[in-house]
Parts: structure tokens; C-alpha cells; sequence
């Protein structure tokens, strides 16, 4: 019983943090997840948002970090590309080395 609450409690923090995310945060940042651009799928704040959703908690973690290292990939590829344009990433959570 106790696990399951755990469990509820941090699952309802985690989309609650995300929720705020995507409704106060990353409209004002100015620019998309790297990995979302880079190939065109969820980004990183969605692709989580579904785990927490429809994985066991421990599953979702896992995978939401292994999507942060191909996040944090995608944004150096990007930078490669586009450094002569002058594009500069702000660390964001997703972008930063794991």
C-alpha cells in the first residue's frame, strides 16, 4: 500500500512539474526540444509526460534518461550544424550530459 502511494505521489508531481513546463516555461524560451527537432518526433517533456502515463514508474525513469542522452547527442549534432549560423543552446535539462 505504501509503495503504491509512493508511487501515485511522485507520478502526480512528475506530470505536474511537466505540466507547468510546457504551459509557463518552454513556450518562453524561444526554441524546441533538440531532439524533437532533430528527428521530428515527441519532444523530450511529451515523450515523458506518455511514460510516466503508461510505464511502471521504474521503466519510465529508465527510459527518460536513456531519452535525455539522445537528447543531449541531438544537440550537439545540431550545434555542428549550425555554428556557422550562429546558433547558440542554452543548457536546458534535456541538453545537458548525462
Amino acid at each position: 500500500m505504501l509503495t503504491s502511494q509512493w508511487d501515485t505521489a511522485v507520478r502526480t508531481a512528475a506530470l505536474d512539474s511537466i505540466e507547468f513546463y510546457q504551459k509557463s516555461i518552454s513556450p518562453r524560451k524561444g526554441f524546441d526540444c533538440s531532439h524533437r527537432i532533430l528527428y521530428g518526433s515527441q519532444s523530450c517533456s511529451a515523450y515523458v509526460k506518455h511514460l510516466l502515463v503508461r510505464q511502471s514508474l521504474l521503466s519510465a525513469m529508465k527510459l527518460s534518461t536513456q531519452r535525455f542522452q539522445t537528447c543531449s547527442r541531438a544537440s550537439q549534432v545540431l550545434k555542428s550544424q549550425k555554428t556557422a549560423a550562429g546558433f547558440r543552446c542554452i543548457v536546458i535539462p534535456c541538453c545537458i550530459p548525462l
